[in-house]
């Protein structure tokens, strides 16, 4: 496939001068919410943050473009590239066919060339057809070319579940790419989550996997005039401790982090004081902050939507294990998705999503506040 666009391009230097064209005559801080249709200073969008991010990295690095399907004439499959097609045209925003291993394939490439893709999955799901791109190329060739090539490309896209897309849409592959070396996973929560996140993910010189939840794209959250300025970025591998607690450390990424705030709420209610970490980063993950939480309450939960077995959760459990277990007042709990295939059904589809009360039962567990302990006590 990558023939194939040189050849329409003109090769491969007539498709670098291509790319690398910048057809937006906006500054930064002038055009950064032309494309995302802000209502106003203070509110955001998770879809108005992500698609503000890249419109203000393409207008002040000509080296980055986004490539993928549907992402410039139909705007993106959930509107996340709004716009952008207009204001960089087709040179920087590249409508590819239903093919993820040509399209991440080309990303990769041009990334050792020395640009900065970013590869729009309709679904992490889907990208398993581009796997080998990823991990065997991406991952891996700055090691392999003993640190001589970088490879500043992102990966973005939703990832878990969202409603009623069954089995083969709704698979949260977070723990797959954590487990590999070279990679960069993050998951944002919230508006400040997606916008200092992804601007950091593009400006880094290694490949990152930016998963997403198609849930939360619509979700409206207030943000600093900090969160708004063009130069605003995250740190890559810290979390932030959303709720501050002294009984129970909880710790969940992207739309879970909502669910364990009002599960926090609950337990507020019963006398429970619940730290709540935003985990940001799944590699590296942020073991100080965890560990330093633990110190100071004592109980761990962890939560995420994905399969238990050697999930994100395993992962702090063992952190904390290994290095606070001396700490801990009772033993870890981890809240994950059923160890099934995502049903089709509505009914069995909650069944299989950590739900609120899930979270409020097992803090109490911890807490030794349950009914079934009272009852045996």
């Amino acid at each position: 496939m990558l023939g194939a666009v040189r050849r329409r391009a003109g090769g491969p230097q007539s498709l670098l001068n291509t790319i690398l064209k910048c057809k937006s005559g906006l500054e930064p801080a002038a055009a950064a919410w032309v494309t995302g249709g802000r209502r106003n200073a203070s509110e955001l969008t998770v879809r108005e943050a992500l698609n503000s991010a890249i419109e203000e990295e393409m207008s002040a690095d000509s080296k980055v473009f986004i490539i993928g399907e549907e992402v410039g004439e139909y705007q993106g499959a959930y509107k996340v590239t709004k716009g952008l097609l207009q204001k960089f045209g087709p040179d920087r925003v590249l409508d590819t066919p239903i093919t993820e291993a040509g399209f991440t394939g080309i990303g990769v490439g041009s990334a050792f060339y020395g640009l900065k893709p970013i590869v729009e999955f309709m679904t992490f799901n889907f990208a398993m057809q581009a796997i080998d791109h990823i991990i065997n190329s991406a991952a891996k060739t700055h090691y392999m070319s003993g640190g001589k090539i970088e490879v500043p490309i992102v990966f973005r896209g939703p990832n878990g579940a969202a409603a009623g897309v069954a089995a083969q849409h709704s698979q949260c592959f977070a723990a797959w790419y954590a487990q590999c070396p070279g990679l960069k996973v993050l998951a944002p929560y919230n508006a400040e989550d997606a916008r200092g996140l992804l601007k950091a993910a593009i400006r880094d010189p290694d490949p990152v996997v930016f998963l997403e939840n198609e849930l939360m794209y619509g979700e409206t959250f207030t943000v600093s005039d900090e969160v708004l300025d063009p130069s605003f970025t995250l740190p890559i591998g810290k979390a932030k401790v959303e709720r501050q607690g002294t009984d129970l450390t909880i710790t969940a990424f992207s739309k879970m982090v909502g669910t364990c705030l009002k599960a926090a709420e609950e337990l507020a209610k019963e006398g429970i004081s619940a730290e709540v970490i935003n985990l940001r980063s799944i590699r590296p993950l942020d073991r100080d902050t965890i560990n330093a939480s633990v110190r100071k309450t004592s109980r761990l939960l962890t939560v995420e939507e994905g399969w238990p077995q050697h999930g994100i959760g395993a992962e702090i459990c063992a952190s904390v294990v290994e290095q606070s277990f001396e700490y801990l007042d009772a033993p870890v709990e981890r809240i994950c998705g059923a160890d099934v295939p995502m049903p089709y059904a509505a009914n069995l589809e909650r069944l299989a999503v950590p739900q609120l009360e899930d979270i409020v039962r097992a803090a109490k567990r911890v807490c030794y506040r349950s009914s079934e302990q009272t009852a045996a006590a």
